[in-house]
């Protein structure tokens, strides 16, 4: 999936979840792609979105999206509080977006999830995995 579907898949599908509200945010060519998060405890974050293209892919013709089995539902985390705990807010995005039943999707994960005490997370984040073997990126700002 690339960037720009990526980024409306997301906040379209935050934007249905109870208690968030969500919308694309650009910033030029510093952040072209990204999703401003807002949910109900009032705390706000800033995805930046951006994308690992398949090997070979080639982003001067049209995207073929490789479809599989959506990854199998799992529990949504209560919702976000104030001020964010990022790990919470990775959990409750990774879930909504796992249980989207997007068939582009083979995993979504929290950075935090996949972090070791030798390989700590810099930056916190969600993953996505999908069947095309393209990976998507969304970094906390």
């Amino acid at each position: 999936m690339r960037p720009e579907r990526l980024m409306n898949f997301v906040a379209e599908t935050l934007d249905k979840a109870p208690g968030v509200q969500a919308r694309p945010w650009q910033d030029g060519t510093n952040r072209p792609y990204g999703v401003h998060v807002r949910f109900v405890s009032g705390s706000e974050l800033r995805l930046g979105v951006t994308a690992a293209a398949p090997p070979g892919e080639d982003h001067s013709k049209p995207e073929i999206p490789v479809t599989g089995e959506p990854p199998a539902e799992t529990p949504v985390p209560d919702a976000v509080g104030k001020p964010v705990d990022k790990v919470a807010a990775e959990q409750y995005i990774a879930a909504i977006l796992t249980n989207s039943g997007n068939n582009e999707i083979k995993t979504v994960y929290g950075y935090s999830s996949r972090a070791t005490t030798t390989s700590p997370t810099a930056h916190p984040g969600v993953g996505v995995e999908f069947h095309s073997t393209g990976k998507g990126f969304l970094l906390f700002q």
